[in-house]
């Protein structure tokens, strides 16, 4: 077991100390109040959960810099909920609060040296995972000198507020996007759009998907190739493939790709995980989790896939599903849904190429994004000690 971290500040050698939480931080759980969300009285003060705010309201249950940690129902077990916080709030009693002792450490450097930890192993129970109170204070955490904790929790704090802000940016331009869906494609019942470039004012036309496209082509499948299944595609990116051999391939793998394609994700459909394939390759096959569309002449791929991510026609689309819990369209039924469609080819491909850039731009920013979440990982492995 190693006391000292592998990468670490320059004039820094004395071994880490390794200390359970209870001598190190205090926990202030008597303090939390839980509040139905109908007794609630709307306020300023952020109300705190397991996985962070739910609400506002009015009061505090506690006032000062602490961490929060989630003691059930965590969204995800494997980057475990924790949050630093200050000022006024109000915790209920599914997050611990605790607040690093300051002879020992601060509260950034407490966080971070808890977000090392693999929570899982410490939880108790089944669909709703619990972390006791009395177990979680018995954790064992390594902590330097506090000259060397101040430098790698700025570290870490500076490398957190550049992915919020990344973040942010993200989400702005996926609130943009949105809004331009809204405003560059007709409402119900209306046949032009809000917002069009110059030079077109001829009335946009309905037609049905299977009027538009071949739906399901049929082609053998080669005797190895890539194959894409519905875990493979976030968003409008490709994130990965897993080369297969016939003999050894699933099923569902049925649907061989041409450059142009566009594969639309029939089972929770809400997700928005479609694909406009763009690769000269022949050797990729998708799942049958997708409908694979092949546009007719006179149809622009890039508008039809830009269409397809709209929530009027996903709203379309999730009331023709069956199931619940995994909602589902099976092509036949998602050939008939009609959309809106300009006439005129050149306004298809003007469409098609706004939404595309920004899908580009959406990319990058979700790849530098995922980029510094690594970094951050990166660090969290190397600049603290291997634990037991």
């Amino acid at each position: 077991m190693s006391k000292v971290p592998e990468i670490r500040f320059k004039g820094f050698t004395d071994d880490w100390e390794q200390r359970e939480l209870n001598e190190v931080a205090n926990r202030f759980n008597n303090l939390r109040v839980p509040i139905t969300s109908n007794h609630r009285e709307s306020g300023s003060t952020p109300y705190y959960g397991a996985n962070g705010i739910q609400d506002y309201v009015k009061g505090y249950t506690h006032d000062g810099e602490f961490l929060l940690i989630a003691e059930d129902g965590a969204n995800d077990l494997k980057d475990y909920p924790i949050h630093y916080v200050s000022g006024k709030i109000w915790v209920n009693n599914h997050a611990h609060v605790l607040q690093a002792i300051e002879n020992y450490m601060n509260n950034y450097f407490l966080m971070y040296a808890l977000k090392k930890l693999n929570i899982q192993p410490y939880l108790v129970g089944g669909g709703r995972s619990k972390l006791n109170s009395d177990v979680m204070m018995r954790l064992k955490l390594y902590l330097p000198n506090r000259e060397e904790q101040n430098k790698l929790s700025a570290l870490l704090k500076n490398i957190d507020e550049t992915i919020t802000l990344h973040q942010r940016k993200l989400e702005q331009l996926q609130q943009t996007k949105k809004a331009f869906l809204q405003k560059m494609f007709p409402k119900d019942g209306e046949t032009n759009p809000e917002i069009r470039f110059d030079g077109f004012a001829e009335d946009w036309e309905q037609r049905e998907l299977r009027e538009i496209s071949e739906i399901n082509p049929k082609s053998l499948i080669p005797d190895e190739f890539n194959y894409v299944d519905l875990e493979s595609v976030k968003g409008t990116e490709l994130m990965h493939t897993q080369k297969i051999e016939k003999r050894n391939a699933p099923s569902r793998a049925q649907r061989i790709a041409r450059k142009g394609d566009i594969f639309y994700q029939t089972v929770r459909p809400y997700q928005k995980n479609n694909y406009l394939f763009d690769k000269s390759d022949k050797n990729y096959v998708f799942s049958t989790g997708f409908a694979q569309l092949r546009t007719d002449e006179g149809i622009d791929t890039t508008y039809l896939f830009s269409y397809l991510t709209t929530e009027k026609f996903v709203k379309v689309v999730l009331d023709n599903c069956t199931g619940t819990s995994y909602p589902a369209i099976n092509s036949t039924t998602l050939g008939k849904i009609s959309i809106s469609i300009p006439k005129n080819l050149e306004e298809q491909r003007k469409i098609g190429e706004f939404f595309k850039d920004i899908d580009e731009t959406i990319t990058l920013q979700q790849r530098e994004l995922d980029l510094l979440k690594q970094t951050k990982q990166g660090f969290l492995q190397k600049m603290f000690p291997k634990g037991d």
